[in-house]
């Protein structure tokens, strides 16, 4: 609330005197509010000294880390994101990262930790009807799937309101079935614990920019490798378009209307086309995070991970334009990199005398047994997807099956 006494009239020689004493000021050496505020913003514009080492020392430095073979691919030059990571999803291995674990504001990419925390909680065939309180608490411009009060909807609606319109209102539904958002940020939290993705702190389930919400680019790929463990989140992820309850009579939906994801390497745009091989994961904007992007893309026998925080370039869609780049890199440098860390599994997978976290060491090891991959089609979208049977995926105009096996243990979706 404004000082009442700033608010009341103020004498031509009362305001001669306050313009005269700032003036004083600014030549004495205080620093004009413009300048603090430009100071402030390139503090934040740097990354720390030293940062969290979980999945090995080299991750914690700032800056660009690449080990180079013979013969290996240059990193793209055209990269301006703030933090950015290449993992390889089955081995887990990073091939290259940029201030990997530089704690930044997530945006909607962490609805990733929110659906592989709440999904497997309620069965896709639930229904849930929409009461007053549901929807109560969301940010001001919050993206929106169009949830109404009221409505009666199936678990199976709200989650592609939540994967392909990032709506903030299904997040909070979701978050009221799941005994509110104090519960679902709990869940959240001790779920980020347990993949020892550090340098996350939940505050909103739905990634809204809060104070002291941050992440990485290293969790956030740690969450969508996660995720994609589970059949659902794989579905939903990969999901071009659907139909959401428009029109209801007794609870029962009578028309639907059509939506598309918002993940722009997955259905293309104009002057973007769908990426060969894409397959999720999650996209994100808001004030304080910037544009943020966690993909998964499969070519050959090759899976791969890209996560892309802020990007500062003005070229239209960077955040996707420098991910498509970085996973070009990573399918071109197949073998040609020593790889710079790798991807932790959760605690509850740490082989016993495993190297803590924080040692400077390589971290966890890997599970020791690494079953066999299959590729399920020649459109790139197969191995990324699914982890037994068959899974019918349209995208970018194929119908494909794919069949995936992943090293870590399977949680059912």
């Amino acid at each position: 609330m404004p000082d009442s006494h700033a608010a009341r009239p103020t004498s031509h020689f009362k305001k001669a005197a306050v313009l005269i004493a700032a003036s004083a000021l600014t030549f004495a050496g205080a620093l004009p509010a413009a300048a603090a505020d430009k100071d402030k913003k390139d503090k934040n514009d740097k990354p720390p000294a030293s940062m969290s080492r979980v999945g090995g020392a080299q991750l914690g430095k700032p800056g660009t880390q690449v080990n180079l073979k013979g013969g290996a691919p240059v990193l793209p030059k055209d990269l301006t994101a703030k933090s950015w990571l290449v993992a390889d999803a089955e081995s887990g291995e990073v091939l290259a990262a940029h201030n990997a674990h530089w704690e930044l504001p997530p945006a909607s990419t962490l609805k990733m930790l929110f659906a592989d925390t709440v999904l497997p909680k309620f069965p896709k065939t639930t229904t849930h009807k929409v009461v007053p309180s549901d929807l109560a608490g969301m940010g001001a411009g919050s993206s929106l799937v169009g949830i109404k009060e009221g409505f009666t909807y199936s678990v199976h609606d709200l989650w592609l309101g939540v994967f392909l319109r990032s709506g903030n209102d299904a997040v909070h539904v979701l978050s009221a079935m799941n005994q509110g958002i104090a519960q679902t940020v709990k869940d959240m939290q001790a779920h980020a614990d347990e993949l020892q993705a550090n340098d996350t702190h939940v505050v909103s389930p739905d990634g809204y920019d809060m104070p002291e919400q941050h992440s990485s680019a290293y969790d956030l790929t740690l969450f969508a490798r996660s995720g994609l463990h589970k059949k659902d989140f794989r579905e939903y992820a990969a999901t071009p378009t659907a139909q959401f309850p428009m029109k209801q009579k007794k609870g029962k939906t009578t028309e639907r209307f059509g939506i598309q994801n918002t993940n722009r390497l997955l259905t293309g745009s104009l002057g973007l086309p769908a990426y060969k091989g894409i397959a999720g994961v999650k996209n994100g904007n808001t004030t304080n995070a910037g544009s943020t992007f966690t993909g998964v893309a499969e070519r050959g026998n090759r899976v791969l991970l890209v996560t892309v925080m802020n990007p500062k370039s003005k070229e239209s869609q960077a955040v996707y334009k420098e991910t498509a780049r970085l996973l070009d890199w990573g399918f071109q440098a197949d073998g040609k990199v020593t790889p710079v860390g790798h991807l932790v599994g959760p605690k509850s997978e740490t082989p016993a005398g495993a190297a803590s976290p924080g040692s400077g060491d390589a971290g966890p090891a890997k599970p020791a047994a690494h079953a066999a991959v299959t590729s399920g089609g020649s459109s790139g979208v197969g191995v990324a997807l699914a982890i037994m049977g068959g899974l019918l995926v349209v995208l970018a105009g194929a119908v494909v099956v794919v069949r995936k096996k992943w090293p870590l243990k399977v949680t059912k979706g």
